[in-house]
């Protein structure tokens, strides 16, 4: 036996084609001995030199198409070799020798795993072409016999000797079944083929009459062509028919059924000629197993799962289903860690438990792919069988699973869809249960959610924002509008903080909460704060121009997460204000107090360079987090704005002591440390003077004014406080 492919070539001095026709000779050699052909083994060989070359010339095409290989095994047909061995020592010598001596003929040589993967496929091709060639050329005796027996039986009343010996020869020595069947069903003769093909025993397949060889698979009209048949009205029909042999065993034919007629026209006898096409059959199953069945788990793929879904979506009535979309927390993690060996082991011991969830009728269960399962069930009582199946599920997952002498403790959150069938497509319904998964991860995991159709609308509102963000930028729908900043001590305009609104084509005007954290998600943030600097930055420099009296105005700008960890924060911001002509005074950055809790040093640093150069840092939404107070003495800002959270207690009289208390300690600290306080959301007039009495610097809220255009800055005016 010749080594295994898997071993790999070993380095081979002579030229390609030198391997090609040694290649060629093995062939030969393997298949000849079971050739019915008058040539001799090198003649065969110098027909099978061509066909080698096109396999090697397969195994190397790109892009890849095994197909190709299919005219291979009909070439196969074509030099006689037909008999089926021939096909296996074929398939074998494709498989141990292929590789070995054609696999660096391209210019790239492929990978072994390619290679051995093309092999593979291109064995599946030549066995189809072998089948192809084998049933046309099998067809064209059937005909050609069909003919041979009309005309023995025709030319029988004028030499019956001479027609019968023929008619004997061509019946039993045919290499397909062929049975001679009276008009009442009854088999007159079969010839040998037949009698093996039914196990072997005539007279099994002569005891019963042609119509009572019925099959549950039969075709619905196959009764009808035979009832046509033998009255004459059609001269032959021809098709796929399943037979039971006597073991029990399924015969799988090519049935064509031929009229004979008498000397006068009527009918008298019927011809059968079945081709056996059990094995093909079988390889068509195997391949239509591999195709809808995940090779990992063995559970059924993708393919196979939109194409019950879809059955289940078209079964009309009021049918239901239920849909559970699983997919593993924390699955990631196992793999980066311990390596994708130890996680493809541990879904197939989860694959195994979630089919074990998922027996009773008309439940299925499927992988989508990576660590994403689906789990379908239809039927009338869904609406509570599919809670009872993600149940079953996330119980089976908690149980603790060994892999490789560790135990693992695997958790999945469940996106569930559930209702009637109609008037729902599969994209709908795996979008919708995709975003109700990760619903549920993001509420913790290990738990299961309901489909929303509001949230749904949602998500994909946000999905559709996300997607047009970079768009948005490049298209300039992004603007400013500035809210004044009130200096509490003689109600003069300090500044303005910058907050920037998204016009949208569709959804109108955008409040920054619909619009930022997608930014933040996606790292479109760190180009859009960069164009809300130089804006607001430009127009403080206006302002600057344009305003005779008083001191400048500081522009108050947000800085994001992201934006603080960008590496050219510093650079981009000093550029922005030397474009501009701004001191860099007169720029305040606010910064949120959940990105600076527990900030280490190296975040830090960038800040305190801005600061260094003059840049105000505010300390946003103070009050929000859990920052110890005492770390205020280590970050570089010189505002703390206080969260509305504090205030909204002061709105109206009599005012919360406790608010009261809170405030006055917060601004008494900060004062302190040499900290300026800003109060957010001032509303009333009553909590403009009690902030005023506990001795807050700045303030901005709906009491002085709403956030609007640059122009309208100084145009303050009470009437827009609730």
């Amino acid at each position: 036996m010749a080594p295994s492919q898997a071993s790999g070539p070993t380095a081979d001095p002579d030229g390609h084609e030198d391997r090609l026709r040694r290649f060629a000779t093995i062939w030969s050699r393997a298949v000849f001995p079971v050739t019915a052909t008058s040539l001799t083994r090198s003649e065969v060989e110098e027909h099978l030199l061509p066909l080698a070359r096109q396999l090697s010339e397969s195994l190397h095409a790109r892009p890849f198409d095994p197909q190709m290989a299919q005219r291979i095994g009909a070439g196969l047909v074509e030099v006689h070799c037909t008999d089926p061995e021939a096909l296996t020592r074929t398939l074998g010598v494709i498989d141990s020798y292929l590789v070995l001596y054609c696999g660096d003929a391209g210019a790239a040589d492929l990978a072994v795993e390619e290679s051995r993967a093309r092999c593979s496929r291109l064995q599946h091709a030549v066995a189809a072409g072998f089948a192809q060639g084998l049933r046309d050329r099998t067809l064209a005796e059937q005909e050609a016999i069909a003919r041979s027996s009309l005309q023995a039986r025709t030319d029988a009343v004028h030499a019956l000797h001479a027609t019968e010996t023929r008619l004997r020869a061509v019946f039993e020595g045919a290499a397909i079944g062929i049975g001679i069947v009276d008009l009442g069903g009854h088999v007159l003769e079969v010839n040998e083929t037949l009698t093996r093909m039914f196990g072997g025993l005539e007279h099994h397949v002569r005891a019963k009459r042609v119509t009572e060889w019925v099959h549950p698979e039969d075709r619905p009209h196959i009764g009808q062509l035979y009832r046509e048949l033998i009255r004459g009205e059609r001269e032959h029909f021809r098709v796929e028919k399943p037979f039971f042999r006597h073991d029990g065993t399924v015969l799988w034919t090519n049935l064509t059924m031929s009229l004979l007629r008498d000397p006068e026209g009527s009918p008298q006898y019927l011809l059968a000629l079945l081709e056996d096409t059990t094995e093909r059959r079988l390889l068509n199953l195997r391949l239509r197993y591999e195709a809808t069945h995940d090779a990992l788990t063995g559970l059924p793929n993708r393919t196979l799962f939109f194409e019950r879904l879809e059955k289940a979506l078209t079964a009309g009535g009021d049918s239901r289903f239920g849909l559970c979309y699983l997919d593993l927390d924390g699955f990631k993690a196992i793999n980066d860690s311990l390596g994708h060996a130890t996680g493809d082991r541990l879904l197939v011991e989860v694959a195994d438990r979630l089919q074990s969830c998922a027996t009773a009728p008309g439940e299925m269960v499927a992988r989508l792919g990576g660590d994403e399962f689906v789990a379908l069930t239809t039927g009338p009582d869904t609406e509570y069988e599919v809670g009872e199946l993600a149940s079953r599920i996330l119980s089976a997952l908690g149980m603790p699973i060994r892999v490789d002498g560790r135990e693992f403790t695997v958790r999945g959150s469940i996106g569930i869809v559930e209702g009637p069938a109609r008037g729902r497509t599969t994209a709908e319904v795996l979008r919708s249960a995709d975003i109700t998964m990760y619903r549920a991860k993001s509420a913790g995991g290990n738990r299961y959610e309901l489909a929303d159709p509001e949230l749904d609308a949602r998500a994909i509102t946000r999905h559709g924002l996300t997607t047009a963000l970079p768009a948005a930028l490049e298209r300039g729908e992004f603007f400013i509008e500035y809210q004044p900043l009130i200096h509490m001590g003689d109600g003069t305009v300090h500044g303005a903080e910058a907050l920037v609104r998204w016009s949208h084509p569709q959804h109108g005007v955008l409040g920054p909460d619909q619009f930022i954290p997608l930014a933040e998600h996606t790292g479109l943030i760190v180009p859009l704060g960069r164009w809300v600097l130089q804006e607001a930055v430009r127009q403080a420099r206006y302002w600057q121009e344009h305003r005779t009296e008083g001191v400048p105005l500081r522009i108050n700008v947000n800085l994001s997460p992201t934006q603080l960890q960008h590496p050219g924060l510093v650079t981009d911001t000093v550029a922005v204000l030397e474009r501009a002509g701004l001191e860099p005074g007169a720029l305040c950055l606010e910064v949120t107090e959940s990105a600076l809790i527990g900030a280490d040093e190296g975040l830090l640093r960038p800040l305190r360079q801005l600061a260094e150069l003059g840049v105000d840092i505010a300390l946003d939404d103070f009050g929000t987090g859990y920052s110890n107070l005492a770390n205020l003495r280590r970050l570089p800002v010189s505002v703390l704005k206080l969260d509305r959270s504090f205030t909204k207690g002061m709105q109206h009289a009599p005012v919360d002591p406790v608010d009261l208390k809170i405030v006055e300690g917060i601004v008494s600290l900060a004062h302190s440390l040499e900290l300026a306080v800003t109060v957010e959301g001032v509303e009333t007039g009553v909590q403009a003077d009690q902030l005023r009495e506990l001795g807050c610097d700045t303030a901005q809220g709906w009491y002085y004014a709403r956030p609007g255009p640059p122009d309208k800055l100084h145009s303050l005016s009470l009437a827009d406080a609730i």
